[in-house]
Order: C-alpha cells, then structure tokens, then sequence
C-alpha cells in the first residue's frame, strides 16, 4: 500500500480499529477499513496479517507492544516479511528503518504538555512519517471519569483558553492548571 491509497481509504473510512487479541475477531468484521494491531507477537502476526488482508484491511503492528519482536531492524525486518502494512511506533528511529523497508508509518505522540506539543511539530518534520496520532484524543472524558470520586481532579497540559477552562470545569475538574498567563486572571 502507498501513501496516497492510505489517504484514500482514510478518507472513505476514518475510524481504526485499534485492538488486541480479545477483540481481533470483532475488528476484522467490522465496517473499519484499516486495523492497529496493538499486542500482536511472534506467534500470532503472521496469520493476524493474513486475515487482516483477507478481510481486504491493512493492518499495522504496533512494534513497541508486541511481543517477542525486538525493536530494530531485525524486528522490523519480520514484520514486514510477515506482510504488515505498517507499524505505530512512539521511537523516530524506527519510523525511518521502515521507511527504508517499504513500510507504512506512525508515529504515535503523547499530547501531555504545551511543551511537548511544541516537539511534535519537530520531531514529526524530521523524521517524516507516514501519518501521526495525537494521544489522547479526549481528555474531558477522563476528567469526567474521575470527577466524581472522593479525591478532586485538577485538568492539566494544553489549556489555552477560557472556552477550554470552562468545558474543563463543567467535565468536573475541580480546579484547571495552565501555563498561560491571562488564563490567571479569570
């Protein structure tokens, strides 16, 4: 699969199933056009591939998460001759490894603080992956989550604005930490 046939099939089905062992089965019949492979292993991959593609889905390991490959190029190197499509990966070094065997990337970011946002742009211009994934993609729902317990939660990192401080607090945060200034004074 190439870039521009990944963008693609984004574009006609943009949700990803993101799964692991216990709900292989129901991805593969699902609606979902492409699989994130989060804890595959040497057993496994081989024939988690092929029936991705049988099912007509690429599939992306995962290599940080799998287990019994190592993550180099040798690890590299059985997985795509296992036939994966891609990998996700939160190491730069493996995104340009790949790259080099033909594979598909992404490069998964940890969305934590104002500050490593800034790295992102950076890192991800560097070393060029195919694709990015920003974690997490709500925080307000964990706020929620939590919210109601016995010990108040504080929101943190990447509020940047009062709408944002407000949907924070109304989420349940007890209280919102932030680095910008004029967010001080409300």
């Amino acid at each position: 699969m190439k870039r521009n046939e990944l963008n693609d099939l984004l574009e006609r089905s943009p949700v990803i199933a993101a799964v692991s062992e216990n709900k292989w089965d129901a991805a593969i019949s699902s609606p979902a056009g492409i699989i994130f492979y989060l804890q595959g292993n040497l057993l496994t991959l081989k024939d988690r591939i092929k029936q991705s593609h049988d099912a007509g889905k690429p599939v992306f390991v995962h290599i940080d998460l799998a287990d019994g490959i190592t993550r180099d190029k040798t690890g590299l190197t059985f997985v795509a001759k296992c036939g994966a499509d891609g990998i996700l990966t939160t190491h730069g070094n493996l995104i340009k490894i790949a790259h080099e065997m033909g594979l598909l990337t992404v490069q998964r970011f940890f969305a934590l603080d104002s500050k490593g946002v800034e790295n992102i742009e950076d890192i991800a211009t560097s070393i060029s992956p195919d694709l990015i994934e920003i974690m997490p993609g709500i925080a307000q729902k964990i706020v929620k989550r939590f919210s109601g317990g016995r010990i108040p939660v504080i929101a943190g990192g990447l509020i940047e604005t009062k709408s944002e401080v407000t949907q924070a607090l109304s989420c349940g945060a007890a209280a919102v930490s932030t680095g910008c200034e004029d967010l001080w004074y409300l």
